[in-house]
């Protein structure tokens, strides 16, 4: 590969990780879009970024081996990787009050498996290609649920609060081989997975969240990873982007 930056992002089939995609392949990057099990939209967003060089990879990221496989695929297929953006997750329901402890407990290891530990173990796999290159830069899309809780889905606030402190820590720990690690924890974004809930009984409420009276975009949240990818951002190294219309400042 000549020339171009190489961005692996996941979650790239749809919502947040679809609009990064894009919006990284408008700056110029080659992009190398993870998908886990919507083939259809992953070919899809392929025919629609911008430039060329792009290509498609299936994992989940969710699994240990299959990030470890992933990252080795993409650096055979590249030779390198320059940035990374984690925007794969899952949001799940766990009831306290279920009387169904099993299920209880996979739901919790589920969703750190996905949420937590896959962009952890992304971020540490990618790190040993950006090391010898003695730069790079990785995003992770936390949320806005890190910080005020989700009680109908704790495991969801746990892990998206853990990957917040993981993105801190790993700020410190990359900072001497000129890798940047930032957070970005978006609020309500109008996304396939969120839609449902977005346009359900709780309507009226979770637009007034925001005193924008309304909720955000993938490409609002897009924007904002291009320019930690592409600006001059080193020094924000280690920062926890708020972009949720300032509902947060209000609850």
């Amino acid at each position: 590969m000549t020339g171009k930056q190489l961005a692996l992002v996941t979650g790239a089939a749809t919502g947040i990780g679809r609009a990064c995609a894009l919006a990284l392949a408008e700056k110029g990057y080659c992009v190398a879009a993870v998908w886990r099990s919507q083939r259809e939209a992953a070919e899809s967003l392929l025919d629609e970024l911008s430039g060329d060089g792009h290509a498609l990879f299936q994992a989940d990221v969710g699994q240990a081996d299959a990030v470890q496989k992933l990252v080795a695929a993409v650096v055979a297929y590249y030779g390198r990787v320059d940035a990374l953006v984690n925007a794969a997750g899952r949001f799940s329901n766990q009831a306290v009050d279920a009387a169904d402890y099993g299920q209880w407990c996979q739901s919790w290891e589920d969703s750190l498996r996905v949420n937590l530990l896959g962009p952890v173990n992304l971020a540490q796999q990618v790190a040993q290609s950006m090391i010898p290159a003695g730069r790079g830069r990785i995003v992770n899309i936390t949320s806005r649920g890190a910080f005020r809780g989700e009680p109908a889905a704790p495991a969801y606030g746990a892990a998206k609060s853990g990957l917040n402190s993981a993105s801190q820590s790993l700020a410190v720990a990359l900072a001497p081989h000129g890798i940047s690690v930032f957070a970005v924890a978006p609020g309500w974004t109008e996304t396939p997975q969120a839609s449902p809930r977005i346009h359900g009984e709780r309507e009226a409420e979770i637009l007034a969240d925001s005193p924008l009276g309304r909720v955000g975009s993938p490409d609002e949240i897009a924007s904002l990873v291009a320019f930690l990818l592409s600006g001059n951002t080193e020094y924000l190294t280690g920062a926890i982007f708020d972009a949720n219309g300032a509902s947060y400042l209000r609850n």
